[in-house]
């Protein structure tokens, strides 16, 4: 069975956006309860198979390589020097976001990303990995970046 998702790679890469979840034991009844084969196999993902695939997917729809950087940088903290040293170490998801200083604000990232609801995924670095996600889907779909980056004015802090 074939899931469409926009973001995360498993499957053929002759067909980028298209992801094969058949080895998972996915959830399709059981909410965001994601099973730890899905969690395991998002945190030894690599950030370098799947960055190639973020940059095409924002330039195809007319957006920038420092637009994606920008968005990167504000959710983990990384310039794009740490960004090309992560990729040319092909560190895990795990130990990307283990070396990241998450946004504060990064909480407010919410809705719905391949099928699950953001805030209500339970295992943290899934729902880090989906943040990420739903950040690049927005940069694509043409969003404002003050939208995208969740700008706060002083009255929501």
């Amino acid at each position: 069975m074939y899931y469409t998702c926009k973001a995360i790679y498993f499957g053929n890469p002759l067909k980028p956006f298209q992801y094969n979840f058949r080895m998972l034991t996915l959830l399709s009844s059981q909410g965001m309860n994601t099973s730890d084969i899905h969690n395991h196999r998002i945190a030894k993902l690599t950030f370098a198979s799947v960055y190639p695939m973020y940059l095409i997917k924002v330039e195809k729809k007319g957006r920038t390589k420092d637009e994606l950087h920008q968005v990167i940088h504000w959710l983990t903290g990384f310039d794009d020097k740490k960004v090309q040293e992560l990729i040319k170490e092909k560190v895990t998801f795990e130990e990307f976001f283990h070396q990241a200083k998450l946004n504060s604000y990064a909480h407010l990232i919410t809705g719905v990303i391949c099928g699950y609801r953001i805030e209500e995924i339970e295992n943290s670095l899934t729902q880090k990995v989906r943040y990420l996600d739903k950040l690049v889907d927005e940069l694509a779909k043409g969003r404002k970046m003050e939208k995208i980056l969740r700008k706060v004015d002083n009255a929501q802090k």
